[in-house]
């Protein structure tokens, strides 16, 4: 997709300022801080059956709502926490998702303390390969999201099959696929 300034962005942040933005600064750059990792992880458990830009929309709302996705806060939530956020109309209101973020932040702190979860999630990223020529040629999943699917769920997440994964994958910058044509790839 063209822009007003000549560059080229991979098609699917539309025209959207809010989107674009996400796309040329956030978007497929490596993360390694572990707890923006985590956010990035619950946005996307979020992100099932609705559209990204949804969850964009809505991601400074879920931060205040969220304690800012501070696992050490988050872990020891409850149910009248979950009875809050659940009449919280600023966020994607899903028991399930909700109760799946009290337990991923619980999950996190063990696997932080025992190797750090940066370490754990890098440790499923591909080696590189070529950008996708177009949208056509980025899988939806990949062995490697099936594994990380896998083992998060072994720690307690949830939400996070191998589409999640491979979807939190890009974003994190574990894999790039940011079509050959897009100048911010």
């Amino acid at each position: 997709m063209e822009n007003a300034d000549n560059s080229t962005r991979c098609p699917w942040c539309s025209s959207d300022p809010l989107y674009q933005a996400y796309h040329d600064h956030e978007w497929g750059r490596p993360e390694r801080d572990p707890k923006r990792l985590f956010e990035l992880l619950i946005l996307e458990s979020f992100q099932a059956g609705l559209a990204w830009i949804t969850i964009l929309r809505k991601r400074e709302r879920f931060r205040a709502a969220f304690a800012g996705f501070d696992p050490q806060i988050l872990a020891h939530w409850g149910e009248p926490d979950v009875a809050r956020l659940l009449a919280d109309p600023g966020i994607v209101r899903h028991r399930g998702k909700i109760e799946g973020t009290i337990r991923g932040a619980r999950a996190f702190l063990r696997i932080e303390a025992a190797q750090g979860f940066s370490p754990f999630l890098w440790s499923f990223a591909p080696p590189p390969r070529p950008r996708p020529a177009t949208l056509a040629e980025v899988p939806a999943q990949s062995p490697q999201s099936r594994d990380l699917s896998k083992a998060l769920k072994a720690e307690g997440f949830s939400f996070v099959g191998p589409t999640i994964t491979y979807a939190f994958m890009q974003a994190a910058g574990m894999v790039n696929d940011h079509i050959a044509a897009c100048d911010w790839g």
